[in-house]
């Protein structure tokens, strides 16, 4: 009976003296894992290094044919080459800075989490140091003197050194998470320091975007001045709808499945502003209304200015959205559209592409937007009709619409 109120008596001395401290969860929680990894990061840096390689191969390509005026059109290309690694750097560059302020959101939260358990830990730790103070070690002497036998002795001297790693344990985790603290501190710092140095690099390559586009300008004004350079260009953009048509065939085919299970409009909305309805080009087998002969033009040009939306003239699945190479960098940046009533519709020439190849887009969402890539010499919108994959004269489709050609200075209605 005497051990048994002997151990009930060192069980409430314990209670005792641990109610002398706060309640203790041991030490950092550890938080969950960050959303943003630094293999994502790693992997934009890595995709921003490989554009820079790619800009500097083109601008070496670029350097050995500038000061030839008869090769005004390689400038051209490798200048709107250069532009397309441009606008793929600006959008890693966005996205870099997507992902450091998301990152930044997250280490400011668990930043916060751990400070907050610093300074409870802080608390109890000051608690455990006031407690110590005022019991001292002449408390632990007198639970050890007052013990009735050897037995009891080694019980409590237990007991003493269970409170000892107790205040141990609350000071080590009190060092973690100050340590912690300061890790997550200095990679807060080094976020912030990430997501400015992306904003200058962006607001450089924008302006370097500029540049380069100003350099297209010079040289379009270069090659508008050569008769032989604008009878070539218009010979190769010939040659380079003739090799696209099977391409289209092709790829028709091969996504057959997903075109015919987007259902098509009756007729065809006009692919810009309503207002913008005068052409400088039209289908080749259509006589001009001024000259009287027939151009050998594959589509019908209508200028607007640079930056105009583009709209899909029906509803179908994007087959096509590149910047061309080869013999297709002659339509620049563009985009063909297959319908499920066996039309396609194609778009070039344009600044930038809005879609992607496989998406689906209804009639008059925007596929791009007006420029003067390839071989153009002024912004406009060369578009097309094919059906089942023969080009037809787009005209044939907007005869309630009501349109003009320019030719210099001339402008006259066309009769459709």
């Amino acid at each position: 009976m005497k051990k048994r109120w002997n151990k009930i008596r060192r069980l409430v001395c314990l209670a005792i003296i641990l109610s002398l401290v706060l309640p203790f969860a041991g030490p950092a929680t550890v938080l969950p894992a960050s959303a943003v990894t630094q293999a994502e990061i790693d992997a934009l840096k890595s995709d921003a290094s490989d554009l820079a390689s790619q800009k500097k191969e083109l601008q070496a390509q670029l350097n050995e044919v500038k000061a030839d005026k008869n090769e005004a059109l390689k400038q051209k290309q490798l200048l709107e080459e250069q532009i397309e690694v441009i606008r793929a750097e600006i959008s890693n560059i966005n996205r870099q800075i997507s992902t450091y302020e998301e990152l930044i959101g997250q280490k400011t939260q668990e930043l916060e989490q751990s400070e907050a358990q610093e300074q409870e830990q802080y608390e109890l730790f000051c608690s455990r140091v006031r407690a110590m103070e005022e019991e001292g070690e002449t408390s632990y002497w007198a639970i050890l003197f007052g013990s009735s036998d050897f037995s009891e002795l080694l019980d409590n001297y237990m007991m003493i050194e269970e409170i000892i790693e107790y205040d141990n344990s609350v000071m080590e985790a009190l060092v973690q998470l100050q340590e912690q603290v300061e890790q997550e501190r200095a990679e807060l710092e080094e976020a912030k320091a990430a997501l400015e140095e992306a904003k200058a690099k962006q607001q450089a390559a924008k302006t370097e975007l500029e540049t380069q586009e100003a350099e297209v300008d010079k040289v379009i004004a270069e090659i508008s001045s050569q008769e032989s350079q604008l009878k070539a260009m218009e010979a190769e953009l010939n040659r380079a709808a003739a090799a696209l048509d099977s391409q289209i065939k092709d790829l028709e085919r091969q996504m057959s499945a997903q075109i015919n299970n987007v259902p098509s409009e009756s007729g065809f909305l006009w692919p810009l502003a309503g207002n913008i309805n005068v052409l400088s080009s039209l289908y080749g087998s259509r006589p001009d209304p001024i000259t009287g002969r027939a151009d050998n033009h594959t589509g019908i040009d209508v200028p607007a200015s640079r930056g105009t939306p583009i709209y899909a003239a029906k509803s179908g699945v994007v087959i096509t959205s590149v910047y061309g190479s080869g013999s297709s960098w002659s339509y620049g940046n563009y985009v063909v559209v297959s319908h499920s009533d066996g039309t396609s519709t194609l778009y070039a020439h344009m600044s930038s592409r809005a879609v992607s190849k496989g998406q689906t887009v209804k009639q008059g969402d925007v596929v791009g937007y007006v420029g003067t890539t390839g071989r153009s010499t002024g912004n406009h919108l060369h578009f097309e009709i094919r059906v089942n994959g023969s080009r037809v004269d787009p005209l044939n489709y907007f005869k309630d619409k009501t349109l003009y050609y320019r030719s210099g200075s001339q402008k006259v209605p066309l009769d459709l």
